[in-house]
């Protein structure tokens, strides 16, 4: 558990060290919604034109409903799709993930492997998105589990 957080660490600090021009309307931080398993409030920090920061704190609608929160260093590739407007990106990382205790089931934390879209809106400071999020539980037991959604953010 030690080992796997300080990696995480050490790749978040090379890549905010990294930090060049993103092009991204706006500015490089975002902030708004996902809808999904969890809801709640999205955030995005660019750190390069193709590397950025993402996490959520969030409601989980799962065996009754816990708060969450989960953080991930994404890698984004604007090549695959071509679109006349905007930008299409598909991204993918892996992050962590905490989900408080219920009733029913103990406090998780899980390792994530977020996958997914963005399109950033042309001459709009807005990008939409939608992802899938596999799951392996660590604490308190290794279990399989899914999340994901899609939302909006905003950048300024």
């Amino acid at each position: 558990m030690k080992k796997l957080t300080f990696l995480m660490i050490l790749l978040t600090a090379v890549a905010g060290m990294s930090y060049a021009q993103t092009g991204h309307q706006g500015g490089n931080t975002g902030i708004g919604l996902i809808f999904g398993e969890p809801t709640g409030l999205s955030l995005k920090y660019w750190t390069t034109s193709t590397i950025a920061l993402d996490g959520a704190a969030a409601w989980s609608f799962v065996n009754g409903g816990s708060f969450e929160v989960h953080a991930d260093l994404l890698f984004h590739s604007f090549q695959l799709f071509h679109v006349d407007r905007g930008r299409v990106a598909l991204f993918y990382g892996f992050g962590g993930r905490f989900k408080t205790a219920t009733d029913t089931e103990k406090a998780r934390v899980s390792f994530r492997v977020p996958i997914g879209i963005a399109y950033e809106f042309e001459g709009v400071p807005i990008e939409l998105f939608f992802e899938v999020a596999p799951m392996l539980d660590i604490v308190p037991s290794t279990e399989a589990a899914i999340g994901g959604g899609m939302g909006f953010r905003y950048y300024f």
